[in-house]
């Protein structure tokens, strides 16, 4: 296994709302540990609710023992939406605040994903393929045949998400199991560069830059804030 991660400001914004971690060793049961979080709120709400989840999920999950993989999971992710409820009542400052959450590890050649919100892990195998599902209202009404994706792609409510960790109450991801073979190539991102690099794009450099995850992760980064870097820019890249 070969992986890169990088977050960056971009070219507009003054925080870095995002927050990843990446890990190819251990982390509790689980074998190695990728994770994008893309924070929102005003102020330095969404700057805290994206640390603050992956920090408590990376605990709960070191901490976890004598549990099945996706009780582990499910119980990390119940754990950290109880938390963040609970800071958000303790400080006003907080109100409103909420976090996607993308994961990913690989055991035995399965890729385990799971999401919450828009924050997306794609498959190049040997296409650029989307694992993860965008819960957002404008990714409802592609799904729906009422817009295209490429309307999708300018629509004036693309920021809208519909399903996040927040102080709105208990949410549950959805889970991915997917078949990997060496040579595959994961890539987890946040908004900030799906909505900058189109997906065509991502491949072509995936495809150029095969086994090079740095390189992957610093072009990217610098496409999407050439086209305008409207939002902070997350990518993780991991070569199987």
């Amino acid at each position: 296994m070969d992986s890169f991660a990088i977050t960056d400001i971009g070219k507009t914004r003054e925080v870095n709302q995002d927050y990843i971690f990446r890990s190819e060793e251990p982390v509790g049961p689980l074998p190695n540990l990728f994770i994008v979080a893309d924070g929102m709120g005003g102020h330095n709400a969404g700057d805290f609710a994206s640390r603050f989840c992956v920090e408590e999920f990376v605990s709960d999950i070191t901490e976890a023992n004598g549990k099945t993989l996706y009780s582990t999971l499910d119980m990390a992710f119940q754990d950290i939406c109880e938390k963040l409820i609970k800071k958000s009542h303790e400080n006003s400052a907080l109100e409103g605040m909420g976090t996607t959450f993308v994961t990913a590890f690989i055991k035995d050649g399965i890729l385990h994903a799971s999401n919450i919100g828009d924050s997306r892990l794609y498959l190049l195998h040997p296409e650029l393929e989307q694992i993860s599902m965008d819960h957002s209202l404008v990714a409802e009404m592609v799904r729906n045949g009422d817009i295209s994706e490429e309307m999708a792609r300018f629509h004036p409510n693309k920021n809208i998400v519909t399903r996040a960790i927040s102080a709105n109450g208990i949410v549950v991801p959805d889970y991915f199991e997917v078949p990997v073979n060496k040579g595959d190539c994961i890539l987890m991102c946040s908004d900030g560069l799906s909505n900058m690099v189109e997906n065509r794009e991502i491949q072509t450099v995936v495809r150029e830059n095969r086994g090079d995850a740095r390189t992957i992760c610093e072009t990217l980064v610098e496409m999407a804030n050439a086209n305008g870097g409207k939002d902070n820019i997350s990518v993780i890249v991991i070569f199987v």
